[in-house]
């Protein structure tokens, strides 16, 4: 890592679209009156869009110009928000499963971030 302001403003960023995106697609699942606004919703994707174009943005910054630290780093706060949120949202249990993967993507963060 290169630039730790960018690292920081871009795992921010990061956690909060993965958020947004969390309830934009798991919404209507949850909710669903929500699917009487599905273009609503599909129309929601083109702000997310552009706030995921930031984030790969900042973060490539972050690393120097490389690709792959973002995307991955992006994989592990995604698998992170989906598993806070669907045990909050939804009230699905953390299994041993869910808990080894989110240790493993908490390993890839540490990987991008600390092997050089």
């Amino acid at each position: 890592m290169t630039n730790l302001k960018d690292f920081i403003t871009g795992l921010i960023v990061g956690i909060i679209v993965q958020i947004v995106t969390f309830f934009q697609l798991q919404g209507p699942i949850k909710w669903l009156s929500w699917n009487k606004y599905y273009w609503l919703l599909v129309l929601a994707g083109i702000p997310v869009s552009m706030v995921w174009m930031y984030y790969a943005k900042i973060m490539t910054s972050a690393f120097g110009g490389t690709i792959w630290p973002q995307r991955l780093i992006g994989f592990a706060i995604g698998a992170i928000v989906f598993a806070i949120g669907s045990w909050l949202v939804f009230k699905e249990p953390l299994t041993i499963k869910t808990i080894i993967c989110l240790i493993m993507a908490l390993g890839i963060v540490a990987i991008q971030i600390f092997w050089k």
